[in-house]
């Protein structure tokens, strides 16, 4: 099992998230009501991570008649596709190099998604990008998915990307090609290191 750099267990410890595969669409558990928790404490979305003013780059996605499930809308898993697919397609246009024949490739160690409101075909997609951290070694992404011209995202997430010797799978710096394309996702108050 691939392990996260140091400091980044570390800031994912000191916000209580999970360092692996967080795909549950009901998110953590309420805190019991004599805890005095705050709602983004808990892991609800600030309002203003669900507006496009928190995104830096937007990447149109069409949602596919096999993606709705039984129930009509969208089914869960299929977000952590259009996820997947934006933050790649956009390393690969922001780089104009194709990611996957660099000697250092970005392994996902954690994805999150909270479902705001409802999706189905043919519903088109705007995900909007930007980025938490840009560590030494990984990336932090933020995510929304919005419907086309919505302002407020029907689901938000995180996919971190932590970057091994695509021979050796050992940790390693994130590739100057990615890290320059990666600085123009930074958002104000953002961490780069």
């Amino acid at each position: 099992m691939l392990r996260l750099p140091a400091a980044d267990r570390a800031i994912a410890a000191r916000q209580n998230a999970p360092l692996m595969n967080s795909h549950s669409p009901a998110g953590p558990a309420p805190a019991p009501a004599s805890e005095s928790v705050s709602a983004t404490a808990r892991g609800a979305t600030p309002e203003a991570a669900r507006g496009r003013g928190a995104f830096r780059v937007f990447r149109a996605i069409a949602t596919r008649w096999m993606d709705n499930d039984h129930y009509g809308h969208v089914n869960n898993v299929i977000y952590y596709s259009y996820i997947d697919t934006a933050v790649n397609g956009w390393l690969i246009d922001a780089t104009g190099t194709d990611i996957r024949e660099l000697p250092a490739i970005g392994l996902v160690v954690e994805t999150s998604c909270r479902f705001l409101a409802p999706l189905s075909f043919p519903d088109r997609l705007e995900v909007g990008l930007a980025i938490e951290k840009l560590g030494a070694r990984s990336i932090i992404y933020r995510v929304g998915i919005f419907r086309e011209a919505q302002a407020e995202a029907a689901a938000t997430g995180r996919f971190v990307h932590v970057y091994v010797d695509s021979r050796t799978r050992s940790s390693v710096p994130v590739p100057p090609i990615i890290r320059q394309a990666a600085m123009t996702l930074l958002s104000p108050g953002s961490a780069a290191t």
